[in-house]
C-alpha cells in the first residue's frame, strides 16, 4: 500500500525544485508577470517596506500556490506581492515565511527560496526579527548579517551536494547598504532550532563560537538561496537584548512591538537599499 503524503514535498520522492518551477509557474499566472528580478524575505518588523517599495500590482494568498503553507506565525501576512519598482525591475516580496521549529521539514522552510529563483530573481534579500548580543545593540537596531553559524543540525542541501558558503551574504551588497546607511553594524546570524528562546547559556555559548545574533529562522534559507545561484543580502532587527544579554524576561510580545515601533525606520532604508539594486 503506498504512503499517503498530505503535502507535495512531505514525499522524499518528489523534486523540491520541480515544485519550485511549478509554484513559479503559478505566480506568474496569477500575477501575469513572466519574470521577478529581486525577491524579499520580510521577517518580524520589516513588512512596511512592502508598501514602499513601488507599485503592489498583485498580491496572491500564499497557501494558493503549490508548497506554501499558511504562515504559523502572528506578523507574517501569508500573502506573495508582486512589486513595480521605480527602476522597471520586479520584486517579489514573500510574506509566508515557513519556520523550521513547525516541523515540517527543510524542504518546505526553503520553498519559499527555491520558488523566488525560479521566477527569475538572482537577489535574494533575508530579513529577520532577532536577539542581539552586543550591548550597545538597542532594540530597534537593524543589523546587516556578515555570516551565519547554523546550529539546526540540518542543511537543505540533499546528497552529495556540495556548495560553497564563503561571502554567502554578498559582500558587495553589504557594502552598497552601508553607502545607503553608513552607520549600519554587521554581525554573525546564529540560527536556533527553536520554538523555545535561548538559555543564557546558548547565548554565552553562540558568543564564544563568534555569534552575535540569535534567532530561528534564514541561514537554513540563505544555503538553499546559495545553492540556486542567488546574491544575498541579510538584515536582522535587533528586537530585544538577547537571554542573559537582558536582564528581563523575553516574550513575543515584546518582539512584537520593538518590531512595530522600529518598522517605519527599517522600511524606509530597506526600501532605500532596493532602490539601489
Amino acid at each position: 500500500m503506498s504512503e499517503h503524503f498530505s503535502h507535495p514535498l512531505d514525499d522524499p520522492a518528489t523534486d523540491p525544485f520541480e515544485i519550485a518551477r511549478n509554484a513559479a509557474a503559478q505566480i506568474a499566472e496569477k500575477t501575469g508577470v513572466d519574470r521577478h528580478d529581486i525577491a524579499l524575505t520580510l521577517g518580524s518588523g520589516w513588512g512596511k517596506a512592502a508598501e514602499l517599495l513601488g507599485e503592489t500590482t498583485a498580491t496572491i494568498p500564499a497557501d494558493e500556490i503549490v508548497g506554501f503553507s499558511k504562515p504559523a506565525l502572528a506578523g507574517h501576512p501569508g500573502t506573495l506581492r508582486s512589486i513595480l519598482l521605480p527602476s522597471g525591475k520586479r520584486a517579489l516580496v514573500i510574506g509566508a515565511r515557513t519556520h523550521y521549529y513547525e516541523n515540517h521539514g527543510v524542504r518546505r522552510v526553503v520553498h519559499s527560496v527555491r520558488t523566488a529563483a525560479a521566477t527569475g530573481a538572482t537577489t535574494m534579500i533575508l530579513t529577520n526579527g532577532a536577539g542581539g548580543i552586543k550591548e550597545h545593540w538597542k532594540p530597534g537596531t537593524p543589523v546587516l548579517i556578515s555570516d551565519h553559524i547554523n546550529l539546526t543540525a540540518d542543511s537543505p542541501l540533499e546528497g552529495a551536494t556540495f556548495i560553497d558558503l564563503t561571502d554567502l551574504y554578498s559582500s558587495r551588497l553589504r557594502q552598497l547598504a552601508h553607502e545607503i546607511e553608513p552607520s549600519l553594524d554587521e554581525g554573525v546570524y546564529t540560527q536556533f532550532r527553536g520554538p523555545h528562546y535561548e538559555t543564557p547559556a546558548e547565548v554565552q555559548m553562540a558568543k564564544a563560537i563568534g555569534g552575535h545574533i540569535v534567532g530561528m529562522s534564514t541561514a537554513l534559507e540563505a544555503i538553499a538561496a546559495r545553492q540556486a545561484g542567488m546574491e544575498i543580502l541579510g538584515m536582522s532587527l535587533i528586537t530585544n537584548l538577547a537571554a542573559g544579554i537582558q536582564k528581563t524576561p523575553l516574550s513575543h510580545e515584546e518582539v512584537i512591538e520593538a518590531g512595530r515601533e522600529a518598522e517605519p525606520v527599517i522600511s524606509a532604508l530597506l526600501a532605500r537599499i532596493v532602490g539601489a539594486l
